[in-house]
């Protein structure tokens, strides 16, 4: 069973979570994450669907288990989202529909898991590329459930409710004023920008906001969430451009907590975090980083900026102007 340990020294919960460490690691002859097939029963009982939700097996966080599999958790969790039925593809490389199919699953997962009493804060992420540590490469993301705010939510949080009594303006608004337009800007399209921050902490680190202030992936109106879709298409995709391959990352959203209070300050954004530092080497989190908490960078984030706006205007697709679809359904299993 998952357990929470809080460290009074750095006042952040660390999670244990033993039986993470039987799970499934890189299995070459069957992918748990495929549709259930002549192969075999996998984790999808369907035979296809395009984006499908469900309990992750080996949780971080969450309750006991019964023959196996976690029981639904009435409050906290852990959930596994597929984006798509097709094995050898990347969120990259996916139909801007689908892309936009999977914001409204966020959208969905974010007010359905933040509706329960004891989330404090839903955390969606995607982790690509076994550099990063996956134990499945079939495209898929995590949402955690999670009963405290994230330490780096946190810290951002409290800054920008700092700002806004000291100045009056969000901290974010200021920062996509400042990025929107200037050397470290990556992408600038419609209702969304995309830019390395000032302070990137690595060297191909990018930062994905709405002009517009919203709170969560929930307020984000149609045309928004169609920008959204199209831009997550553009940064990952110029990530593999620049590179020169499917290139691994971890992909974070930042957003409102849900524990019920009034979070005025907060902007929703999405982190990336690219492992490499050039296309043959990577970087690693060392002494300073890792023992004193601040981080080194090899490379200034004017010029990483300037490097994905090159491979970017090879990779921005086509704006839709009008003819919205109407969204099939995704499964929840």
């Amino acid at each position: 069973m998952p357990d929470l340990r809080f460290d009074p020294l750095r006042k952040e919960w660390v999670a244990y979570a033993t039986e993470r460490n039987d799970r499934t690691f890189l299995p070459t002859a069957f992918c748990p994450l495929c549709p259930t097939g002549d192969g075999g029963a996998s984790e999808v009982p369907l035979d296809t669907f395009e984006v499908v939700v469900f309990e992750n097996r080996f949780p971080a966080f969450g309750p006991d288990r019964r023959k196996g599999r976690p029981v639904r958790p009435p409050t906290t969790g852990c959930e596994v989202v597929v984006y798509t039925p097709e094995h050898e593809l990347t969120l990259a490389e996916l139909p801007a529909e689908r892309v936009r199919l999977l914001v409204d699953v966020w959208a969905d997962r974010y007010r359905e898991l933040g509706s329960r009493a004891e989330v404090a804060y839903v955390y969606i992420f995607e982790n690509k590329g076994e550099e990063v540590g996956v134990t499945l490469h079939h495209p898929h993301g995590q949402i955690y459930a999670l009963p405290f705010i994230p330490p780096f939510a946190e810290a951002e949080l409290d800054a920008s409710r700092e700002h806004l009594i000291e100045e009056g303006q969000c901290l974010h608004c200021g920062e996509l004023a400042l990025e929107a337009s200037g050397p470290r800007m990556v992408l600038s399209e419609s209702s969304m920008v995309a830019f390395v921050p000032r302070a990137a902490r690595w060297p191909y680190e990018v930062h994905l906001y709405p002009r517009r202030h919203v709170a969560s992936i929930a307020d984000l109106d149609e045309a928004e969430r169609w920008d959204l879709a199209r831009a997550l298409l553009a940064v990952t995709g110029t990530y593999d451009r620049h590179f020169g391959f499917s290139t691994p990352y971890v992909m974070a959203v930042h957003q409102a907590p849900t524990d019920g209070r009034d979070w005025l300050q907060a902007h929703l954004h999405f982190e990336f975090y690219p492992p490499h530092r050039r296309d043959d080497r990577l970087k690693y989190l060392a002494g300073v980083e890792l023992g004193a908490g601040t981080f080194v960078n090899d490379t200034r984030p004017e010029d990483t900026a300037e490097q994905l706006r090159r491979a970017a205007r090879s990779t921005v697709p086509t704006m839709r102007k009008s003819g919205r679809r109407s969204q099939p359904a995704a499964s929840r299993m």
